[in-house]
């Protein structure tokens, strides 16, 4: 299957009323997991690359044509989005690599400047038929660099996307990057107000889809109600991220001889593909 259109992908969702899981590719295996998980979900999913996970890999090439290759695999509809990127030439490379989507994260900037160089960056993703997102009101937590308690106001934000021309929009809600427990508290009012906000300003007279950061600290019941509020684009990483790691802990611990990689990887990568799955169900509301 060719790479799905995150527009598509995004619209019909929004569209639907449900939301779709953006999850983060830290290496082969979890790029790998996340397919697994959206073929036995027999649902769409959005592969992340951050700009961290890029520098890791030394650069977003290698782990870039990695992820675009086993997506175009897959038998279910797979797009593939560089998230979290704070340098715009990075935007431009992943535009170049083929990438379906991509974020510019001005959210550490001061308003004035985050809209121009959003808007620099929006036209030349536009140009090149390339999705873009971008971030106003700081999601907490993010190395230290936003303050807990910060909200997207909704007037700011319709201002700002008919400032930038930008497609999707990262709010800041209640969520924080990295937690570790599921104990956020999410401004469901707030959420529904934004969507009314930014509500028929978009291509064609279109809404621009909300996204929520930072979900892995969020629980079940409280995506669900976010999504039925307006949220669309739900981003998961460090939940994931921890029944990867666990498995392997088990896996080392059961058989301190092991050496060969690849049988404690497995267990991890198959961990990573039925929590996914179960989260993209989840938040296609159908389990919920």
């Amino acid at each position: 299957m060719t790479l799905a259109s995150p527009r598509d992908l995004m619209r019909a969702a929004a569209t639907a009323g449900t939301g779709i899981g953006a999850f983060n590719v830290i290496h082969l295996e979890t790029a790998e997991a996340l397919i697994s998980a959206s073929e036995r979900a027999n649902l769409p999913v959005i592969l992340q690359i951050s700009q961290n996970c890029a520098d890791y890999h030394g650069g977003l090439e290698p782990i870039g044509w990695a992820t675009l290759a086993v997506a175009r695999r897959a038998s279910t509809p797979v797009a593939v989005h560089l998230d979290h990127a704070e340098r715009p030439e990075l935007v431009d490379e992943a535009i170049e690599l083929g990438f379906g989507s991509v974020m510019f994260d001005g959210g550490k900037l001061d308003y004035e400047q985050n809209v121009e160089i959003t808007a620099d960056v929006a036209s030349r993703a536009r140009a090149a038929g390339v999705y873009i997102e971008a971030e106003l009101g700081e999601v907490g937590g993010k190395d230290g660099a936003h303050a807990p308690g910060v909200r997207t106001d909704p007037g700011e934000a319709r201002a700002f996307v008919e400032a930038t021309g930008v497609d999707s929009l990262a709010v800041a809600v209640g969520s924080s990057h990295a937690m570790l427990d599921r104990s956020a508290s999410l401004d469901i009012d707030l959420i529904g107000r934004l969507k009314a906000a930014l509500s028929g300003i978009g291509p064609s007279g279109g809404d621009i889809p909300l996204v929520l950061h930072g979900s892995s600290g969020v629980a079940d019941e409280v995506i669900v109600q976010a999504v039925r509020a307006g949220m669309t684009k739900i981003n998961v990483s460090t939940h994931l991220n921890g029944f990867f790691t666990r498995a392997i802990r088990e896996t080392l611990a059961a058989d301190e001889k092991l050496v060969d990689s690849r049988k404690y990887l497995s267990p991890a990568r198959e961990a990573v593909a039925e929590e996914a799955a179960r989260m993209l169900r989840l938040f296609a509301l159908e389990s919920a």
